[in-house]
Formats: structure tokens, C-alpha cells, sequence
């Protein structure tokens, strides 16, 4: 028997099997193949059809299904992961009323400004832990102020895994999590943010019913099952935002824990019990997949653009012809890249740097010394250096980390990246090999309890390493001091 994961996406669904008994995954598929389009009406928008997200939810259960050989009635229950801070909008009859405005869209950000003003940093901090920024709450206030005519016909707002579950049971709802990450959920009274919908003239009528992150959310009805290939009473069991997921995924739940990823962008998800909001404009507060107003567990997610795409950039600009190539060449460069340093932030607006864009910078180049290796050598440190520079953000914030899993992918797969944080934040990081969409479908097992038993699963089945801090921790220090005085001759500039 098997449960069920979907990661939705802006680029593709995700979908995984893993066995009930063992937790091992059996076997994940992707749609579709290619990288899903988005719409663009304007520069700084970003729209996708909700119904695309169904379409390929359907197809990548049928491939699951067909590939290994499992029946609909041996899945028996689903988890599902999403893409955050999106907004849909459906009528009575739940159709979408237009595109869904998705996390990458900008459109909102004067709204949230704006917001932040009038409320005041008290209110933003001590009631929603944030800004209200460019999330999913200011996303449905443009629309109340551009298209009036379609917000008059909103029945309930959803967030881009609260449709997909819908799409499966015909019932509406979402979770305090996933209110939270539109910044529609009060901490301080426990109850949805009454005080930014009444500032922004929104209907609470609008929110959908709330249940919990783990329990029987809804079961799929025949015209889902019908269309996705699950049968009809299959448990919806989970639900939660890529990132809290992603935790969920590595096992972090606890204070002082920490997932990272390390792809194109970076982002790394602390766990705290503290419900500070200092870091607001630059850190982002959400309510982590286990929090509980008795046993507050907030996420704090820490932005870093300029990651992967940076080294991306130069594998496809050096004369190298992978990525290997690239962190071979850079082994043979020492720890400080003989001064030369990379600030990585070529990926637009950086949120912890207070939203500036100072672009990316290679300076300290000596033309008679340095080749390509240092500029490898550079680059791996200076990505580094971005994440423990966003550490110390955290630190400044109440975190106070016990230990770090990150996914074994991209950035995390380089031992001199690995080995630098490590070093400099002096935490193990341990490695481990999952995606999104099987923590998705073990997570849909939390429906019975058994967190503890939750990360024996995830240790023996997808441990492959730990990165220890190496005991001399000097030359890497110096090295990031270096950087750090390029970064503040930047910033203060």
C-alpha cells in the first residue's frame, strides 16, 4: 500500500510514491517534462492557469500508476506540497475566475509597502510576524483595486495547493500555515489577520475554513477520482508551502533546526519557538507545519537569489564542461581564493541585503596571478559566504542553530561549499536525498502521529553524508571577512 506526494510547482508537478509500511520511496515523475510557461501580461507579472496544475497533477498520476504498476485503490492517502504566496480566485460554481498570480509576481509590492507604513512596524511584527509585502493578501487587494468587476464574484481565495485539493474533493479549505505564509494569519490573537483584511477592505468571508496541516482534510469525490485515477474516498491527509515542506522533508521541526537548499536560489528555514518579528523586512515568518498556539514552531525563511544561478552563469561562460570540472579546478585554488572575492547577488533585489540590487561583483583580480580556477574557487566561497552572512541574520533574529540538513543537491553536492558553511557556522551538515514530493507523501502518515518515528524513516532511508566543521577554522574566517568588507563597501556605499 502507498501514499501519495505532489509538489506543485511553477515549473513542474512533482509526483511520488512511497510504501506506507517502510516509508522507502518507490518511484517519482515529473510534468511535464519540460519547464510549465508562464504568463506575463506586463514586466514583474507572473500568471499560471490553476487548471494546468490539474492537468498535469492527472497525468503524472497516471504515469506513476502505470510505470509501477500500482492501482488506484492500493494509494491510500495524499500529501501535497505547493508553491507559496499564490493566489486563486473562484466563483460559487469554484472556477477560477482568472490566472492564478503566482509567487514571482511583483505586482504587489507598493500595496504591501504600504501597508507596512500605515499598519506600523508594531503591528506588522507583534500581529503577523512580517511585512505585508508582496504576499497573497496585498496580490487579492490589487485585484480588489484593478479588476473590481471579477472580485465581485470571489466566493472563497486559495492558495495554489488549497485548489489542487479541491480539484481532487470538491471542498474548499486550507490550513493556518498556509494563511500564514499570505500573511493572513494573526499570531498574537490566534486568528486569521482580521486586522490587515480590514485595511485592506477585504471580506472575511472570502477566507476558506481552516484544518489542520495533518488529519482528514477531505477525500476525493467521484468526479476527482474520476479525473486523477485515485478512487473515490482516498484520504487528503497533508498539506503545506514548498518550504515548510522541504523542512518537513529533511525533519526539521524543532527549535533550532535548520533546512537549507541550495539551488538556483538559496533558502535557509530555521525553526524557533521565539515569535519575534525583529527581521521582518529582510526575514520572512511563517507558521511551520507542526505549529500550535500552545507549542508555537515558526519558520523563519531567509532568501538568497544569487545561489546556483551564479555558478550556472560561469559554467556556461567559462571555457569548462561541468560542474565537476569547475569544483575540481576550484580544489586546486586555497581557502580565500587568494583574495579574489564574488558577491553573487547578480539575481535581481536581494530581501536579506534590505532589498537592494547591487548585481554581482568580481573584484581583486590580478591579471598576472589569477586564472578561471580562482574565479571557481571564488564563487563556490562567495555563494558560501551569502549563507552564513544570512546565518548571522538569523542569529540576530533568536535563532540558535543545533544542527543543519540540506538536500543533496547542486550547491550542497561541493565540498569546498559544504565544508565552508560548516566551518564558519560550526554546525555538522547532514545530507540527505529526498525531494519535496516524497516528504509530501510520508508526511500524509502524520495523520496518525509518530514524529519521532518520522525521522528514523528519513535517516535510514535517504541519509548520504555529514559535513563535520573542520577544527581550523581561521583561514576560512579571514576569508569571509574579506568578503564581508567587499559586501559593506557595497552596501554603504
Amino acid at each position: 500500500m502507498y501514499y501519495l506526494g505532489l509538489d506543485i510547482g511553477s515549473s513542474s508537478i512533482k509526483a511520488a510514491l512511497v510504501e506506507i509500511e517502510s516509508g522507502k520511496s518507490i518511484g517519482v515523475v515529473q510534468e511535464p517534462e519540460e519547464e510549465m510557461s508562464m504568463f506575463a501580461q506586463k514586466n514583474g507579472w507572473a500568471e499560471q492557469n490553476p487548471n494546468d496544475w490539474w492537468e498535469h497533477v492527472c497525468n503524472a498520476i497516471a504515469r506513476l500508476k502505470k510505470e509501477y504498476n500500482v492501482s488506484r485503490t492500493q494509494i491510500k492517502g495524499i500529501g501535497i506540497a505547493y508553491q507559496m504566496h499564490g493566489l486563486v480566485i473562484v466563483d460559487k460554481l469554484g472556477n477560477p475566475l482568472r490566472k492564478s498570480i503566482i509567487w514571482c509576481d511583483s505586482r504587489a509590492v507598493e500595496i504591501g509597502h504600504k501597508a507596512f507604513e500605515d499598519l506600523g512596524e508594531e503591528t506588522c511584527t507583534s500581529n503577523l510576524l512580517n511585512s505585508p509585502a508582496n504576499f497573497t493578501a496585498s496580490k487579492l487587494k490589487w485585484v480588489k483595486e484593478n479588476e473590481p468587476e471579477i472580485y465581485k464574484q470571489i466566493h472563497k481565495f486559495m492558495l495554489p495547493g488549497d485548489y489542487i485539493a479541491y480539484k481532487f474533493s470538491n471542498t474548499i479549505n486550507t490550513t493556518i500555515s498556509g494563511l500564514s505564509e499570505g500573511i493572513l494569519w494573526d499570531f498574537k490573537n490566534d486568528n486569521v489577520a482580521d486586522v490587515l483584511l480590514e485595511y485592506y477592505g477585504i471580506d472575511k468571508a472570502l477566507v476558506p475554513g481552516i484544518v489542520e496541516t495533518f488529519g482528514n482534510q477531505s477525500v476525493v469525490d467521484q468526479k476527482g477520482g474520476a479525473e486523477s485515477g485515485i478512487a473515490a474516498g482516498t484520504p487528503i491527509y497533508y498539506r503545506a508551502g514548498d518550504q515548510p515542506n522541504n523542512a518537513l522533508s529533511l525533519n526539521v521541526f524543532n527549535p533550532g533546526e535548520v533546512g537549507a537548499t541550495g539551488g538556483t536560489s538559496g533558502v535557509v528555514y530555521a525553526i524557533t519557538d521565539n515569535l519575534s518579528g525583529k527581521e521582518s523586512t529582510r526575514v520572512n515568518n511563517f507558521a511551520h507545519v507542526n505549529y500550535l498556539k500552545s507549542k508555537p514552531r515558526i519558520g523563519k525563511l531567509l532568501n538568497i537569489n544569487g545561489a546556483g544561478i551564479q555558478y550556472r552563469w560561469l559554467l556556461n561562460n567559462l571555457d569548462v564542461n561541468s560542474y565537476e570540472d569547475m569544483n575540481t579546478l576550484a580544489s586546486n585554488i586555497p581557502i580565500g581564493s587568494d583574495g579574489v572575492c564574488i558577491l553573487p547577488f547578480g539575481n535581481g533585489a536581494e530581501r536579506m541585503l534590505n532589498n537592494k540590487e547591487i548585481g554581482t561583483r568580481l573584484v581583486n583580480v590580478n591579471l598576472n596571478n589569477h586564472n578561471k580556477a580562482h574565479i571557481c574557487r571564488a564563487a563556490l566561497e562567495g555563494i558560501a559566504f551569502s549563507f552564513v552572512y544570512g546565518m548571522e541574520i538569523l542569529k540576530s533574529d533568536g535563532i540558535t542553530p543545533t544542527v543543519i540538513r540540506a538536500g543533496n543537491d547542486n550547491l550542497f553536492r561541493s565540498e569546498i561549499f559544504a565544508n565552508t558553511v560548516a566551518t564558519l557556522i560550526e554546525q555538522e551538515i547532514e545530507i540527505y536525498n529526498t525531494t519535496g514530493a516524497i516528504g509530501a507523501a510520508r508526511a500524509a502518515d502524520l495523520h496518525k502521529g509518530g514524529f519521532e518515528d518520522f525521522g528514523k524513516v528519513i535517516m535510514d532511508n535517504d541519509h548520504v553524508m555529514t559535513f563535520k566543521p573542520f577544527k581550523n577554522k581561521q583561514p576560512y574566517l579571514k576569508a569571509y571577512n574579506n568578503w564581508k568588507k567587499e559586501l559593506e563597501l557595497v552596501l554603504n556605499k
